[in-house]
């Protein structure tokens, strides 16, 4: 089978889209090309200046495309309730879980979480939560999460999910992905279980050149070790177009199922998208239970529909 590109992305007039940290990297290029193929996309991002400047760049590669920009800071659960109560249309098909934060040091959210745990999964659990009902309602709905081939750095703690402990900023992130996977198989499960054909799935962009890498390093004046991981993505790693492929080949392609994972084909770092390896705890139903339950509790968030 050829391999698959953004030209295979179906036509997607009519459907509607929010994509968080769509301000730069893959996230942009995800928006980009699904507003290039007709969808409606909501930019939800952090910043206003950043999310502004990010809808009026897409503009002008896109000159019809019909996008906006949403503030959504996944770091404050006011801010995502005040986003989904914004959101004012009926349907939603695709809510791409795409923003992130990676290898920080130890930081809380506004509402007290470890910064890592708090963003890359409190924060998406408790918007799909809030915008489950318009998936619901939207026939051919899908959630498509991005979690990293960096999970199998850690399985998650739940006795100890905010990392209090023994906080090392890679073992948290590879748990706060690990947690992406866990939260996409419960949410399928349980979507089968009431006969939803809404659609749960999870992508990762393999090694892709994007600001996310340096993050940390800038965060703490570690100038040595932003120029390597600079390096390291001008040499090794693959662009955020490459490294969308796999978002967008969950998000659109018919053959996707429930709880798939789709990376990059070549060794989960690079290449047309393909089915990915996940390590098996990412697939336990006792722990995504316990971590769904935690989750409610934790955002106040609770999916009623799919209580089982």
């Amino acid at each position: 089978m050829p391999a698959w590109t953004v030209r295979d992305i179906p036509d997607q007039s009519g459907r509607r889209a929010v994509v968080t940290g769509a301000n730069s990297g893959i996230g942009y290029v995800t928006a980009r090309e699904l507003a290039r193929r007709g969808a409606q996309v909501v930019l939800a991002c952090r910043s206003t200046e950043r999310g502004t400047r990010a809808v009026e760049d897409l503009r002008a590669e896109v000159p019809d495309a019909d996008v906006e920009f949403g503030r959504l800071d996944l770091g404050d659960l006011a801010s995502v309730r005040q986003f989904a109560d914004a959101y004012a249309d009926d349907r939603l098909d695709l809510l791409i879980n795409n923003a992130g934060v990676m290898a920080l040091p130890y930081r809380r959210t506004a509402d007290g979480f470890e910064t890592q745990f708090g963003v890359n999964h409190l924060g998406h659990f408790a918007l799909t939560g809030l915008l489950l009902p318009r998936l619901l309602e939207t026939p051919g709905a899908r959630v498509i999460s991005v979690s990293s081939g960096a999970h199998a750095l850690g399985n998650i703690d739940i006795g100890d999910l905010n990392s209090e402990r023994n906080y090392r900023r890679w073992i948290a992130y590879g748990r706060s992905k690990t947690a992406n996977l866990l939260f996409v198989h419960e949410l399928a499960r349980r979507l089968e279980a009431i006969g939803s054909e809404v659609v749960a799935a999870a992508a990762h962009p393999g090694y892709a050149s994007t600001n996310l890498q340096a993050a940390g390093p800038r965060m703490e004046g570690r100038r040595t070790a932003e120029r390597v991981v600079e390096l390291g993505n001008r040499i090794i790693a693959q662009s955020a177009d490459a490294g969308a492929l796999p978002t967008l080949f969950a998000a659109t392609s018919p053959r996707v199922r429930p709880d798939w994972f789709t990376g990059p084909g070549f060794w989960g770092v690079r290449g047309a998208p393909a089915k990915s390896w996940r390590a098996k705890w990412t697939l336990n139903d006792v722990a995504g239970e316990r971590l769904w339950a935690a989750s409610e509790d934790l955002t106040g968030v609770t999916y009623e529909a799919l209580k089982i």
